[in-house]
């Protein structure tokens, strides 16, 4: 099987940098983006199976880059993560989102959860 690859997307550079190799260490390829025209590019020219995306980023939002991706790549599993708690401070949650990550991220409950929606992914696209 092929290895799971995950882009990080975040303006901390330095929390996607060690998610990546806590990932890594996990055997899952993991690639890190710290604005959301990086991570659209990285998207637009890299093939992922998960896409972990924070919501408040300076420039582009992570709404504005979650929306982009899911018009592109409807596909494309997308899990939210950020650290201002669940009430987002009044933001809703984007659609097309398959899950909620608060900060700090747990990184075997990340793990868990892109093991999952791929694998729900998998069997819901056999025939």
């Amino acid at each position: 099987m092929d290895k799971i690859r995950v882009l990080l997307v975040d303006d901390e550079g330095e929390l996607v940098t060690t998610m990546a190799e806590r990932l890594e260490y996990r055997d899952i390829v993991a690639d890190s983006a710290i604005s959301g025209v990086e991570a659209l590019n990285k998207v637009r020219a890299n093939p992922y199976d998960v896409i972990i995306i924070d919501l408040k980023m300076p420039g582009m939002s992570g709404a504005e880059v979650i929306r982009t991706i899911k018009k592109e790549y409807p596909d494309l599993p997308l899990f939210l993560m950020t650290g201002h708690g669940f009430s987002l401070d009044g933001e809703e949650i984007p659609p097309g989102i398959v899950d909620y990550l608060p900060k700090p991220i747990k990184i075997d409950v990340l793990v868990e959860k892109i093991q999952g929606v791929l694998k729900k992914r998998t069997k819901d696209h056999k025939i």
